[in-house]
């Protein structure tokens, strides 16, 4: 197996549109499918192959890499790809699906002989341009060389948590890491709501935290975009992390937990997309803080 690839990719949104240009940087062949298909087509100018279908774009390929909102919409894709696959095909599935829906992934990737990688990613879109991505993936050792050329094109680093994607150790461990980014996101928009309600200058609050143990990088990243009305293009789309945050909730309850701060954090965003502010980044969950006049 040669290291340049063919490559399908399946989803152009924030971060399969980084990936799929990662990918043709790295001298692969690519080529993508989106259902909106003017999200696709911008990839053209940095030689991705557009196509028409997902059969299409399938056909022949090496590598199968699905990004798509959920994961009902990645088996509805593959089950539209069908046509063009073939047994032996490896499919790196890096939807954020959710513990119950790797597993109706798995049983399709084994009804159409596929090698099933399950390879959800930590980043967004800044790291994803940049082919900086935390990947997650679990799948078989003896199909991992076939792969790599593609994880280490969209990746920095990829960490193996299990040998059968199946099991979905490497979704479980992506909602884990999730579930503590979307807490300290709201965290930052609480704290900044809070200050403006009571008339604190937020620079008052950076300048007691600086250089301490409650200080982080994060809180001043996403309470920036805030502050600075820097909330499109979004990094992480609030949409996308309601939908993320009520998989985390779902765990949970399957795994007889209950997640309060998960599921707060599922009512803030899905509020705040309820205002206009789905397709911005998910920092403006501060938004829900307050009415939609305010």
């Amino acid at each position: 197996m040669t290291d340049k690839l063919t490559v399908s990719v399946l989803g152009t949104g924030i971060m399969g549109a980084a990936m799929a240009r990662n990918l043709a940087r790295a001298g692969h062949t690519v080529r993508a499918w989106n259902r909106s298909a003017g999200k696709a087509r911008p990839l053209a100018a940095d030689g991705v192959e557009i196509a028409d279908s997902p059969a299409e774009a399938v056909r022949g390929a090496h590598v199968v890499l699905t990004m798509l909102y959920d994961g009902p919409a990645a088996l509805d894709v593959m089950r539209q790809a069908a046509g063009g696959l073939r047994p032996g095909i490896s499919w790196v599935q890096s939807t954020t699906a959710g513990v119950e829906a790797i597993a109706d992934l798995a049983a399709f990737a084994r009804e159409q002989g596929l090698v099933f990688f399950d390879a959800p990613v930590l980043g967004t879109r800044q790291p994803a341009e940049a082919g900086q991505l935390l990947v997650l993936a679990a799948g078989p050792v003896e199909g991992r060389d076939t792969v790599t050329p593609v994880l280490d094109a969209v990746g920095a680093r990829t960490v193996w948590t299990g040998e059968d994607g199946a099991e979905g150790s490497a979704t479980r461990l992506k909602l884990v890491a999730n579930s503590w980014v979307l807490a300290v996101t709201n965290a930052a928009g609480e704290t900044l709501a809070l200050a403006k309600a009571l008339g604190v200058d937020p620079s008052g609050f950076f300048d007691a935290i600086d250089g301490g143990p409650l200080d982080m990088g994060y809180l001043r990243a996403k309470s920036g975009l805030i502050l600075d009305g820097t909330l499109s293009p979004a990094q992480f789309a609030v949409s996308t992390a309601a939908k993320d945050a009520r998989l985390i909730v779902e765990a949970g309850e399957r795994g007889g937990v209950r997640l309060d701060v998960a599921a707060a954090s599922a009512e803030r965003f899905e509020r705040a997309a309820a205002q206009g502010h789905g397709d911005e980044d998910m920092a403006a969950a501060y938004f829900a803080s307050f009415d939609e006049k305010s």
